[in-house]
């Protein structure tokens, strides 16, 4: 970290804007952020606890939406506090440090989302193309090697975005126009070259979620081919609702992610405060809604988290 090389008077820091041109509205604008927090806190602490404690959850299925629960209260968490130490108390101010240590844990928990949006496809996959080696092939042990085979390509894909920009000079100019440290946020700020930086953060971002955005296409396009193969209306029904979950989950999560990147690079007609406020919507949308949407759709899922919330 000694390699950073900011020529002003604290040369520790940088100073987070909040949502440009909405100054005035920060207190307002934080009642939904603090509101959306705390609800996605307690269903995905609440997803979590049901799945570890209750022995007839132990099933990939259930392993991976307690996964998928994680790195949503792992995305959420990364961003809202500082973001409402802003609003609430103009904290604005985050060490350099601290800011690469954001910029790393968000984006790693973005792509370790990814992989587990990806494993729950291949899980309904195989339910419902090979449901008779569905229990060999997909094993509560091979679901927890896969979590951390997604959890490395998420470091590794990650680590060289604080570290290329480590190497970058910051001049005078410290203010970073976000509420949290943004990868393309911070590269802007520097008064050195970050092409490199740019297309590596580009190409992460397509390449890699792009990649696995296909695969769960693929995945869901195998599934309705088989599907339409059964002759019964029921088990058309049956097999199609087993993945309605899984699809509203992908859609709003991979949706909001490519939004956010798009019109962070490309929108340079889109007012500022637009800008921030989709970014900080796909940390703050889809952890509210993920276990609202399993408990709808998951029947077993949904009994268990009523009884443990009714003998609490």
């Amino acid at each position: 970290m000694e390699a950073f090389n900011l020529t002003s008077s604290e040369p520790s820091t940088f100073i987070l804007s909040g949502i440009l041109g909405l100054e005035a509205a920060h207190i307002q604008i934080s009642i939904p952020f603090a509101t959306f927090y705390i609800i996605s806190l307690v269903g995905n602490v609440m997803v979590i606890f049901v799945v570890g404690k209750d022995q007839a959850l132990h099933k990939p299925m259930y392993l991976l939406i307690g996964m998928l629960a994680l790195t949503d209260i792992g995305i959420s968490t990364s961003v809202v506090p500082k973001a409402l130490c802003i609003f609430w108390f103009n904290l604005k101010i985050i060490t350099v440090i601290g800011c690469f240590t954001q910029m790393f844990f968000l984006h790693t928990v973005s792509l370790m989302q990814s992989a587990v949006l990806l494993t729950m496809a291949f899980d309904r996959y195989v339910a419902i193309c090979n449901p008779l080696n569905y229990a060999t092939i997909l094993t509560n042990a091979r679901i927890a090697r896969l979590g951390l085979v997604g959890l490395i390509r998420a470091v590794l894909f990650v680590l060289p975005l604080p570290v290329l920009l480590s190497w970058k000079p910051f001049c005078t100019n410290r203010i970073i126009p976000h509420t949290y440290c943004e990868h393309i946020a911070v590269a802007k700020i520097s008064c050195g070259d970050t092409t490199v930086n740019r297309l590596y953060g580009l190409v992460t971002a397509f390449v890699i979620i792009g990649l696995d955005l296909i695969l769960v296409a693929v995945s869901y396009a195998l599934i309705f081919r088989a599907v339409l193969k059964l002759s019964s209306k029921k088990a058309h029904q049956k097999a199609l609702s087993t993945c309605t979950a899984h699809i509203c989950v992908t859609v709003t999560s991979f949706t909001l992610f490519f939004f956010s990147i798009l019109t962070q690079r490309f929108g340079q007609g889109i007012a500022p405060h637009v800008h921030i406020i989709f970014a900080n919507l796909f940390y703050l949308f889809p952890p509210v809604f993920h276990p609202i949407i399993y408990g709808i759709k998951t029947k077993e899922l949904r009994e268990k988290v009523g009884k443990y919330a009714c003998r609490r």
